[in-house]
């Protein structure tokens, strides 16, 4: 995989070590896979709405375990069930890695694997299921980079989703994988909820959410588009285009309002201010 696609690690954990956990650590089945997942949920009974949240590629570092502390807090502070899936080949999850499975391949072999990834998402709809503080009725879907594909991809495929969030999905490969964006716009082609596409004006792209909102609003499905001025990390980026990194701990800031207020219209739950 180009070292463009990576996503340090650091920058989903938002967690120091000494801290008490915030979520509970489960594991789903999604077909003969036993998938690992992250689960935070607000003080009280419920039920609650519930967000997925789908992590990025982490080239070399895919058995670490990250939990997005910082997206768990941020939801679960606004009246959200989160559930934060650990795909196929990371964290403690079954399945060989994605670089395994797809080595420099841009085309069959990578859209392959991020359906099948999808599927781990769409698989944890049945987890979610058994949690009697969960109103899956309302569940929306979120995702950065991969994660923002993901949250596309398996928009596309179930009816059980209310809404979703792409926050840069695509941004660090549809210049190269004509793969991607048919399959993307594809996807986009059949969703028919509320998508709420965010970035930073210097990411590597922002073509692939664009086209995503496009192909919504010809449908005259309800889209929104937030183009953020360029953001610079606090921490080098290295390969990665800075503006990418906006939706890592550190820019959080920028960015959660807007995230709780758009989810709040459509699932229901406070847009809490921080």
């Amino acid at each position: 995989m180009s070292a463009a696609l990576l996503i340090p690690a650091a920058a989903g954990a938002g967690q120091n070590s000494g801290e008490a956990k915030p979520y509970r650590e489960v594991f789903y089945p999604s077909g003969k896979l036993r998938i690992q997942a992250y689960l935070y949920k607000p003080e009280g009974d419920g039920p609650f709405p519930v967000v997925i949240y789908n992590h990025g590629s982490r080239e070399g570092r895919e058995r670490m375990q990250v939990p997005f502390v910082y997206i768990g807090k941020m939801l679960t502070s606004s009246g959200y069930v989160v559930l934060v899936p650990e795909r196929r080949g990371y964290g403690l999850s079954d399945g060989e890695t994605f670089h395994d499975v797809v080595g420099e391949d841009r085309g069959g072999r990578y859209v392959s694997r991020l359906q099948e990834e999808a599927g781990d998402v769409l698989a944890a709809l049945d987890f979610l299921k058994t949690l009697p503080y969960a109103d899956n009725t309302r569940v929306g879907i979120m995702g950065w980079s991969f994660g923002g594909i993901m949250s596309v991809l398996a928009a596309s495929r179930s009816p059980a989703f209310r809404v979703a969030v792409d926050q840069a999905g695509g941004a660090l490969s549809w210049d190269h994988s004509p793969a991607l964006r048919k399959a993307l716009l594809e996807a986009a082609g059949r969703i028919n909820i509320p998508l709420l596409a965010m970035d930073a004006e210097n990411d590597r792209t922002t073509e692939s959410v664009k086209a995503v909102v496009r192909e919504l609003q010809k449908r005259k499905v309800p889209a929104k588009l937030i183009l953020y001025p360029p953001y610079t990390p606090l921490q080098p980026a290295g390969p990665i285009a800075p503006g990418h990194m906006i939706f890592g701990a550190a820019g959080a800031h920028i960015w959660e309002n807007d995230v709780r207020a758009f989810l709040a219209e459509h699932l229901g739950a406070a847009p809490a201010e921080k």
